[in-house]
């Protein structure tokens, strides 16, 4: 065979098997609408009875902050809901620190008349199915029950995971007895594949799992369903927290409890899922989450609804970045990756990245470079973005599969700066969500310095710890 007939074979095949890849998109053509309520005058909740629509853990953790419920904790009225579901469309979901309500449809007329209903402000298209899909891949299902003998290092507890850990002075606080005991974070991300069969988990505290995407696909035990375990990057982002595999990998905060979450449609790239994420923040804030670590951001949306530009970068234009911006009011700390960008054309971060009042990672190598593809600020009012940075090229985790990877992106450097931000917690449970931000940020070694691409730079934890504990004697 010649080499025009083998490259036109070639174009041939890759042709008819990106084809082949493609599915239709389920459920038919289908819309998504934000509607924004212009109160909640109807509601049948009380801010004296709080503990209707919020946990006892929720309720504390805002008590020990001196932080009070306020109208944005109280739920979306009932009536208000219900007259949605009347004119025959599906109520997804609703955000009542937003004051709005996601529904879906396939008809767009109906969509249209609900935005005259007397409770709507204005109404947002933030979801148009696309025709066809990536042909999802088959779950592996197969874990492996043992490591290879070449990812150990005999007779170190952290194994491969050393350096990522010790690079921010978390040996130290671990060795001082704080591991994340008492702390419970959540995870906003995209899927857990197989987390529930990898050894490296059997002694992680698992709280509980919620699908914001498709919360019908449940399996036979009412829990989340195949879509929950089809992409492993949550797994990886657990295992940089929660792995306890002595001399291969130990997570930042093996101690700490963990919520799952979906909030991330890896089918499409769509505004709707700034939605999802909310849900989902709102549901760790109910359940009394007192850190969150999403790896997770956006800028650009597939075509058809519009993408964020540079000026909207300012923590309050994107749904989401509104949504983060709120957590440390409510006595969260959120932790959220800068994103990947820094090699593209954007090169900026992205939402929720931008919010106010958050820890934004960004990634360095084991030498305490930049890496490249870590995306850069300031945000677009001029605040330092990221916040600090650590461990994203490579990082050391666990894939689905139960292997041991080393994995890049700001998606990871994330997870092992939040974990050891529940182990400070844990060790100056007195503070604020915003005290211990401030402490994290000036523990950094270029605070007196900060720019657009280290921000404040590497974190301490260990630092931190001893400058807070000597400033209070």
């Amino acid at each position: 065979m010649n080499h025009r007939i083998l490259l036109t074979a070639i174009l041939l095949l890759s042709f008819f098997g990106a084809y082949a890849a493609k599915v239709k998109y389920p459920g038919g053509k289908t819309y998504i609408y934000r509607y924004y309520l212009k109160d909640k005058q109807a509601t049948t909740q009380s801010l004296e009875k709080p503990q209707r629509f919020l946990s006892a853990k929720s309720l504390e953790r805002r008590q020990r902050q001196g932080l009070k419920v306020d109208s944005t904790d109280l739920p979306v009225p009932r009536s208000y809901v219900r007259q949605f579901r009347e004119k025959g469309t599906r109520v997804l979901g609703t955000s009542r620190w937003q004051n709005t309500v996601l529904v879906s449809s396939t008809d767009t007329a109906k969509l249209s008349l609900l935005a005259r209903l007397p409770i709507v402000s204005r109404a947002v298209c933030v979801f148009i199915s696309p025709d066809s899909i990536d042909k999802p891949e088959d779950i592996r299902w197969n874990v492996h029950e043992d490591f290879n003998r070449w990812d150990s290092v005999k007779n170190d507890p952290y194994g491969m995971a050393r350096e990522q850990i010790e690079m921010l002075g978390g040996v130290r606080l671990h060795e001082a007895g704080f591991t994340g005991r008492g702390i419970t974070i959540a995870i906003l991300d995209g899927g857990f594949q197989n987390y529930h069969r990898i050894p490296a988990f059997s002694k992680t505290r698992i709280l509980g799992l919620k699908d914001f995407v498709n919360p019908g696909d449940t399996g036979e035990s009412g829990l989340p369903g195949a879509s929950f375990h089809r992409i492993d990057h949550g797994t990886k982002v657990l295992s940089a927290m929660a792995a306890r595999a002595p001399e291969v990998i130990v997570g930042t905060a093996p101690d700490a409890g963990f919520w799952l979450l979906r909030s991330e449609d890896s089918d499409t790239e769509q505004p709707v899922e700034e939605d999802y994420w909310t849900m989902a923040a709102e549901y760790a804030d109910s359940v009394g989450a007192d850190v969150i670590n999403s790896s997770l951001g956006y800028y650009k949306y597939d075509d058809g609804l519009p993408s964020y530009r540079l000026r909207d970068l300012d923590g309050q234009t994107a749904f989401v970045s509104r949504s983060a911006s709120l957590l440390a009011g409510k006595g969260i700390v959120l932790c959220n990756s800068a994103g990947n960008s820094g090699m593209g054309q954007w090169k900026k971060i992205g939402v929720p990245a931008d919010a106010r009042d958050i820890l934004t990672v960004g990634a360095v190598d084991a030498q305490g470079q930049i890496s490249p593809f870590s995306s850069v600020g300031p945000s677009q009012d001029g605040r330092v973005k990221p916040d600090v940075v650590a461990r994203g090229s490579n990082t050391t985790l666990i894939s689905g599969r139960g292997t041991l990877v080393h994995d890049m992106g700001t998606s990871f450097s994330t997870p092992v700066t939040c974990g050891l931000v529940a182990c400070l917690w844990q060790a100056l449970r007195s503070k604020t969500a915003f005290q211990i931000i401030d402490i994290v940020r000036r523990s950094a070694d270029q605070y007196d310095a900060p720019n657009n691409i280290f921000g404040y730079g590497l974190p301490d934890f260990w630092l931190a710890f001893q400058t807070t504990m000597n400033s209070a004697e």
